[in-house]
């Protein structure tokens, strides 16, 4: 008889081991192959004099340093929520990571869009003006902004009654939604989303526009203007692609109400793809593959060929 009962737990258990490991197989090896490509495009970046000292290229290696911190948390995060629950403290502590991560992508984007629009408009002053000191600066702002952003959410999360819960022990999913255990938060997550989002987006239209207008003078190079709109173009079309990210959890919640388990979880597979994964995946094809110097040094890199050390004795500096 316990044999029978052992065989009949052991069945659920397995059955369900095994569709969390093949509904994970989909999410698991892109994501670990995208950051390894990261990974590859972060020592590209620092491979090379010209990467290393060029200040797009290090505000280039702030966003992906912090997508893949991001996108690495966001698999952890996803591996949890198909049957861990955690405790409020763990849960917390991660969720902040996320938060913190999340937020250097618009902001190092805004940065990049300021560098185009000084590059163009006032290119005399470009050398001056755009430095590796002042950009080491502004890379620390991003930063402390960031963190700034996660303090406020720690001391409004701290006025919680923790003492009043029986145990610290989560009944659903760890999520940012989770970690809303007061109205004041979820109201400051939605007013710091709409500012933040907002005014990179107006940041970002405004340099496109202002590098618009540098074209009509005579003065002004041509072929750097057509590479300038479209860099800023590149970065609008990312900045959109991020916002969505922070509607995961409250889709997926949503979701999980109105279906059942199985539909759930592969409404959350792709629905962590394309809002989540994508966003941070997309920075090497962006602003890699497109660029001339770092595109032969990372395809050297990826594809091992030595056809490709020519090419790296003569790097060309795009604008």
């Amino acid at each position: 008889m316990s044999g029978i009962q052992t065989n009949t737990t052991v069945g659920p258990q397995y059955r369900g081991l095994l569709e969390l490991v093949l509904s994970s197989i989909p999410i698991t090896l892109p994501c670990f192959a995208f950051i390894y490509i990261n990974i590859l495009m972060l020592f590209t970046l620092r491979s090379k004099p010209v990467l290393r000292e060029t200040c797009r290229y290090i505000l280039l290696y702030n966003l992906l340093f912090a997508d893949d911190l991001h996108l690495t948390l966001s698999q952890l995060l996803y591996f949890l929520s198909f049957r861990i629950r955690l405790t409020y403290p763990v849960c917390g502590v991660l969720i902040m990571f996320s938060f913190l991560f999340n937020d250097i992508s618009p902001l190092t984007l805004v940065v990049m869009s300021l560098e185009r629009y000084v590059a163009v408009c006032y290119p005399l002053r470009h050398s001056t003006v755009v430095t590796s000191r002042n950009t080491a600066v502004a890379i620390v702002v991003i930063w402390a902004f960031s963190s700034l952003n996660v303090l406020t959410r720690l001391v409004l999360l701290l006025d919680f009654p923790f003492e009043n819960l029986q145990t610290l022990q989560m009944t659903a999913m760890c999520s940012s939604q989770a970690m809303f255990l007061n109205p004041v938060s979820e109201k400051y997550d939605q007013i710091y989303t709409y500012f933040l989002f907002v005014s990179a987006g107006v940041t970002v239209i405004a340099s496109f526009i202002g590098v618009t207008i540098a074209a009509t003078s005579a003065s002004t190079d041509k072929a750097s203007v057509h590479k300038a709109r479209k860099t800023l173009l590149l970065h609008l079309f990312q900045l959109s692609l991020s916002l969505p990210s922070t509607l995961y959890n409250p889709l997926f919640i949503a979701i999980l109400v109105v279906m059942d388990r199985i539909r759930a979880l592969h409404m959350q597979t792709a629905l962590y793809v394309v809002v989540v994964m994508l966003p941070r995946c997309l920075s090497v094809l962006i602003y890699g593959i497109r660029d001339n110097t770092i595109r032969p040094i990372l395809m050297y890199y990826l594809c091992c060929q030595r056809k490709f050390l020519s090419i790296l004795k003569k790097p060309e500096v795009s604008i």
